[in-house]
């Protein structure tokens, strides 16, 4: 069944327009209330938020609905997701909210939701919430004296700080580090800086002067040259970008180059392998994962199990599986160990330690594999539109079979918008090049025809 709300990481859209709207938010707190009020104890729900303008909006929608659903509201203020969920569970909560739209500009707003145990909600839940927003929930609200409270606990913040904090090794302390950190003008732009510090190093912070217009813009993880920038200026010895809420992170070494998710998740396996922590015979990433790392990890007998893009499906293989090192090329890295969804901070305290371990330069750590050149290709299509036409699948077969075993080929449309994506990889460029200009010639012209 299409779903009308929910998309591949929660509710998500342009503020005030459909489905972002203030009225849409009650009506998701009033439902998800509803679900999830069992039992006779008082329930809870704790809601964080980044720092968008739209956030006291959604906020106070969202308070509205599980109030009158009967809730007790525990509001967190600005805290990066991984926040939300770890406190959902260290605070007992029956379901935990973030309102955040991630990376995109502070037009766009979101609500993912986590259940109790602290992971998205399933593709059966999010069905379950749909169908109650289609009818009228005026029979669940709570009686006059059930109704919920709610009350601002952002001191509880802190508690996410010390979390974050104990992920880093016994051993290890950051003192002798220059970082520079680019909060993104974000969720994390309290908490991040103050970890850094309390650990030891020497922190200079850029991206952390929100004013509810500017978050993600020309900073964090999507804009990172100005944290390359600040590298050099500051002579630091690694830079940190999250994003607008601190799911996700790429670091910048000592010489300004940015180091993405795929070497990330190479550091992370190559030092927990060696430290008998790996869990599982390797990690687990998206398709769009590059083929290097693949290879990296075949060369230390680990492998890399591959899922289709979004982190909710390599969390559910690692749970399924039994791995504990997972993410995107984007760097969008869970450590299930620490968390149950990806967390920018405690994956860049890990690359720290094992910069501080080995006594080396953030470039001579991070840098795992030459990554083979990968060329993606958007082409617009209309909506619905097969990839199962004769002509088209034929010159994927044919593409496939050029590029055989010295490269890959995906092809997929988009989660969002009404587009084909075309993505190869392999050793030869020009090879590459060619391969996707052909597939993207083909399908426009089958497009056209239709």
């Amino acid at each position: 069944m299409k779903r009308k709300y929910f998309g591949t990481d929660g509710i998500r859209g342009q503020s005030n327009l459909f489905p972002m709207t203030p009225d849409l938010a009650m009506r998701v707190g009033v439902a998800v209330g509803t679900i999830f009020r069992n039992g006779a104890h008082r329930h809870r729900v704790v809601i964080g938020k980044d720092t968008r303008l739209s956030g006291y909006m959604l906020e106070n929608a969202l308070v509205a609905g599980f109030t009158a659903a009967g809730l007790d509201v525990f509001l967190l203020g600005p805290i990066p997701t991984p926040g939300v969920a770890m406190l959902t569970r260290s605070l007992r909560a029956d379901i935990g909210v973030m309102i955040s739209a991630s990376h995109n500009p502070f037009e766009d707003n979101g609500i993912k939701l986590f259940g109790p145990d602290g992971y998205k909600l399933s593709d059966e839940m999010e069905g379950q919430i749909e169908e109650l927003l289609e009818k009228d929930m005026t029979a669940q609200l709570a009686k006059s004296q059930e109704i919920g409270r709610a009350k601002r606990v952002e001191g509880d913040i802190y508690r996410y700080i010390e979390h974050a904090k104990r992920t880093l090794p016994r051993d290890v302390t950051l003192q002798g580090l220059r970082v520079a950190i680019d909060c993104a003008n974000g969720a994390a732009y309290k908490v991040a800086p103050l970890a850094l510090w309390e650990l030891g190093a020497d922190v200079v912070t850029i991206g952390n002067e929100p004013n509810g217009i500017n978050i993600n813009l020309d900073c964090g993880s999507t804009h990172p040259e100005a944290l390359q920038k600040k590298v050099h200026e500051v002579r630091a010895d690694i830079g940190i970008a999250l994003d607008g809420d601190a799911d996700r992170v790429l670091i910048v070494d000592e010489h300004g180059k940015i180091v993405d998710g795929d070497q990330l998740m190479a550091v992370i396996a190559d030092s927990w392998a060696a430290e008998g922590m790996l869990n599982g015979d390797g990690i687990v990433a998206t398709v769009m994962s590059n083929l290097g790392l693949e290879r990296y990890l075949q060369g230390r007998s680990l492998n890399l199990h591959r899922t289709k893009v979004g982190d909710r499906y390599v969390v559910e293989h690692m749970r399924q599986h039994g791995f504990n090192v997972g993410g995107e090329q984007s760097g969008h890295i869970v450590l299930s160990d620490f968390g149950t969804t990806g967390d920018g901070l405690v994956a860049a305290l890990q690359i720290l330690a094992c910069v501080k371990r080995q006594g080396k330069s953030v470039s001579e750590v991070c840098h795992r594999f030459d990554p083979v050149p990968q060329v993606l290709k958007n082409v617009r299509v209309s909506s619905g539109m097969s990839l199962e036409n004769v002509t088209v699948r034929q010159a994927i077969a044919d593409a496939e079979a050029e590029l055989a075993k010295n490269g890959r080929l995906l092809i997929r449309p988009s989660g969002t918008e009404p587009l084909i994506r075309v993505m190869a990889e392999g050793d030869d460029r020009e090879q590459v090049e060619r391969i996707v200009d052909e597939l993207i010639s083909v399908i426009s012209a089958v497009r056209n025809v239709a």
